[in-house]
This record gives C-alpha cells, structure tokens and sequence, in this order.
C-alpha cells in the first residue's frame, strides 16, 4: 500500500514545527529500517504559502499514486492529536503566509462546495493512537489557514477517487515550550508513535476492504 505522509515547515517566525519533525522522524525510521509491513511510504514537507502548498501536493499525489494521504499540521493549542473531519472553502488568514501573503475571505475554489469531508476511517484512528497511550480526539474545525487550504484542494482533487484522504492536527511538542509559555505540548516520540500507529492502521482498514 503507498501513502503519502506530509508535515508543513515553521512559520509565523517560529523555529519548529511538529508536524515537519514528525514527518522526519519517521522517515528516518523507514529508512533504517523500521517500516510498518505492507506499506510504501512517500514523505515532503510542505511550504506554509496557500498556492504553492497545494500545487505541490496535487503534484505529489499525481508522482506517487497514493492509496492514502495523510497530512499533517500545527495546532497550538490543541491538547492532542487531532483528526479534522471538515474543509471549507474558505482561505481568511489572521496572519501572513511564507510568502508575505494574507488571505482573508477568497474561496479557495471559485464555484466549488462549501465544505469536503475527510474520507479516512477517523474514529478507528483515534482508537488506534489512543491504544497507544497517546491523546487524540475529532475536530469540526481546521481553521482557515494554510492547513485548511491544503486539505480542501486535497479532498476536491481526490472526490470520488478511490484514495482515503484527510488531515491531522498535531499539538506543540516539548522543545516548543518555550515559545509558546501555558500551552500543552507533546513529546515528539509519542507523537511519532501516535502517526505511526495510524499509518499502520489505515494501511489494514484499506487493504480489507479493497
């Protein structure tokens, strides 16, 4: 089964991102390795700018051929691992991306649907990074930001083919303390053991009923 697992890179001047770590850290671990049996995993790191993000990650899908996408993005904030269950069609930024741009109240698609759903197996995920002993749970929302933009272009490109697709939140992790003073982080290590148990979930949920 091949799978396309992608972080984003800091923004917002910020030294880290979650996300990104997570992605090289499991990459790391294929590569010396560690793999999870049965999968072929295609990894990149997106940029944090609305249209480039996108185009590269159509061309990534388009390279690769997934049978399932999973991207991955920074939520400060959250207190778990997070599983966005709805795009909308809206970019409306309250800071600016990489490139210096901020977007406020543009459709990302002119004339499409308000809203894409996930099509991964979301509360089977969340069981799974919880058997784990890690924290994760379902959001309503993705913002409006990069994150967002990426997972609405994602499902619109991928409607009613036959690839599971969807995006994940990722809280801060510890290193990321003290730049964000009062909020919850997560060890990197649980993170990455979190994702990895969802890669080789969704990996058995597709090939059963494929």
């Amino acid at each position: 089964m091949r799978i396309l697992l992608t972080g984003f890179e800091p923004f917002n001047n910020g030294k880290l991102n979650p996300s990104e770590e997570i992605v090289r850290a499991i990459t790391a671990q294929f590569e010396a390795g560690d793999k999870i049996e049965g999968i072929e995993l295609h990894t990149a790191v997106l940029p944090v700018v609305f249209t480039e993000s996108s185009e590269l990650l159509r061309h990534l899908i388009s390279l690769h051929k997934p049978d399932a996408v999973v991207c991955l993005g920074q939520a400060e904030g959250r207190k778990e691992i997070s599983f966005e269950r709805v795009a909308i069609n809206l970019d409306d930024a309250r800071i600016a991306d990489n490139a210096g741009r901020q977007l406020t109240d543009q459709p990302i698609i002119a004339g499409g649907p308000a809203a894409h759903f996930t099509t991964l197996p979301v509360r089977q995920l969340i069981e799974a990074v919880r058997a784990e002993g890690v924290a994760a749970g379902l959001s309503l929302s993705a913002g409006t930001f990069v994150c967002n933009h990426i997972f609405y272009n994602m499902q619109h490109e991928l409607a009613g083919q036959d690839v599971v697709s969807g995006f994940i939140h990722v809280p801060l992790m510890d290193e990321q303390a003290p730049d964000f003073p009062g909020l919850t982080t997560v060890p990197l290590a649980d993170q990455v053991r979190g994702i990895r148990a969802v890669l080789a979930t969704l990996a058995q949920s597709v090939s059963l009923t494929s």
